[in-house]
């Protein structure tokens, strides 16, 4: 009797003892989708292109533009490339690797428009080398003594933004400028104008992304 009751205990403890279910699978955490905010514009301290000792010019760089939007002719850029100072000729696969190149933009409100608003590059200025600026002279003759030109660069793009004055009109002439480590690859459509809220691109001289084994740049 006593060995009956024994093996029942032996029996029961061994069904309490059952294998424990498996526990659930720990789901995976979803993390949010984020999109990416686009970099405020960060303020450039402009030179002025009158104080600016160039070197020769880049043969083929010069480039004359017109800026048309829905026929009318916002704009005329009269663009060309030069080398730093004491540079004779400027030939980029002649160069050193560290030469900075100036792109030189003279731009002129078209006659159909009241008044122009802004210059910039249509794309980022590759090769950037933190030189930007313009002619503060025309930009005085052009605006009057309250005219002021602001310098920015927009996720790699670079604007010169006319504010106060008394507006950038038809056949007033202010030169820009930037500088970079790239010489050009051509021309093409990489700047743009506005003017009383219209817009339009037009060709000058403009680097490529990448620089090639022999200092000029690859398109």
């Amino acid at each position: 009797m006593r060995r009956r009751a024994a093996l029942a205990v032996i029996l029961l403890a061994a069904c309490s003892k059952s294998p424990e279910a498996p526990s659930p699978a720990p789901s995976a955490a979803l993390t949010p989708v984020v999109a990416p905010t686009p970099d405020k514009p960060k303020t450039l301290v402009p030179a002025d292109l009158g104080t600016l000792k160039l070197g020769a010019k880049i043969a083929g760089s010069e480039a004359e533009s017109k800026f048309v939007s829905d026929g009318a002719t916002l704009a005329e850029v009269t663009s060309y490339v030069a080398c730093p100072e004491r540079v004779t000729v400027c030939d980029p696969k002649t160069l050193p690797p560290e030469t900075i190149y100036t792109y030189v933009h003279a731009v002129t409100p078209g006659k159909a428009i009241a008044s122009a608003t802004l210059f910039r590059t249509a794309r980022p200025a590759a090769g950037f080398a933190n030189g930007v600026g313009y002619d503060e002279a025309q930009a005085a003759a052009a605006l009057g003594p309250d005219g002021e030109i602001d310098v920015s660069a927009d996720n790699g793009a670079l604007v010169w933004r006319v504010i106060g004055g008394d507006g950038w009109k038809a056949g007033e002439p202010i030169t820009f400028y930037w500088q970079s480590t790239l010489s050009p690859a051509g021309t093409s459509e990489a700047y743009l104008v506005e003017t009383d809220g219209s817009v339009a691109i037009g060709s000058g001289p403009f680097p490529a992304k990448e620089k090639a084994v022999d200092g000029s740049a690859q398109r």
